[in-house]
């Protein structure tokens, strides 16, 4: 690979041009008068369902393996209030496997359309039977099936081992309901810090930095 493919820095021409958008987009200095991280994320994410082009709730997520090797993969959010932001998956994959060793992750969510990121530390706690099989519920009945039919993270020999093992939990369920797997699950993320980040001219980023204190919150401005 050689370096003509990666976009070089924006010039200062650019950044000109770029200056209003951005201004009007990310210049409201009340974002350093918030006291609580979730209901900021909230706004923020609903700015998202309207510029995101696709899955406006996609984050990157970050734990560590067995050798301490840090790992990341992207997956999508399922709920948030003020315990923490949600997700589903398989538990005895990669992941799962991580998580259940390793109580502690980090998120990213990156929306390039407004320019904004935001980052999330903490714990990480299971959710109920009971929020598990809502969500399970909630989803398409195929991928209801694809779930008992998957044995994630694990090697595969080829497509048609997939699809034989899709056939066969389709026939195993025909005409029934679909239960949720009990190795699939979800996860909660208790935030200890959440980070926001939005895009200024010339690299001169905004960050904000809420630190869980007890029941509140505390926050600190950081250099771009």
């Amino acid at each position: 690979m050689t370096a003509s493919v990666i976009p070089p820095s924006p010039s200062r021409e650019e950044y000109a041009r770029d200056y209003v958008a951005a201004l009007a987009a990310n210049g409201d200095e009340s974002l350093f008068q918030r006291a609580e991280p979730i209901g900021l994320f909230v706004e923020w994410l609903t700015d998202a369902r309207a510029h995101e082009p696709n899955d406006a709730n996609a984050m990157t997520l970050s734990t560590v393996d067995a050798d301490g090797l840090p790992d990341a993969r992207i997956v999508l959010l399922k709920d948030v209030d003020a315990r923490g932001f949600t997700f589903y998956s398989n538990g005895e994959s990669a992941k799962g496997v991580e998580l259940a060793a390793h109580p502690a992750a980090a998120l990213t969510f990156h929306w390039k359309t407004l320019r904004r990121q935001v980052r999330v530390r903490g714990a990480v706690e299971p959710v109920t039977a009971a929020e598990a099989d809502a969500y399970f519920a909630s989803r398409a009945r195929e991928s209801r099936i694809g779930a008992w039919a998957s044995d994630q993270s694990r090697p595969l020999s080829d497509r048609a081992a997939l699809e034989e093992a899709v056939g066969r939990e389709t026939a195993r369920f025909d005409g029934q309901d679909v239960p949720r797997p009990e190795r699939w699950t979800g996860w909660r993320i208790v935030p200890r810090s959440v980070e926001f980040w939005r895009d200024r001219p010339f690299r001169l980023h905004d960050r904000l930095l809420f630190e869980r204190d007890g029941e509140t919150w505390k926050t600190q401005r950081l250099w771009p």
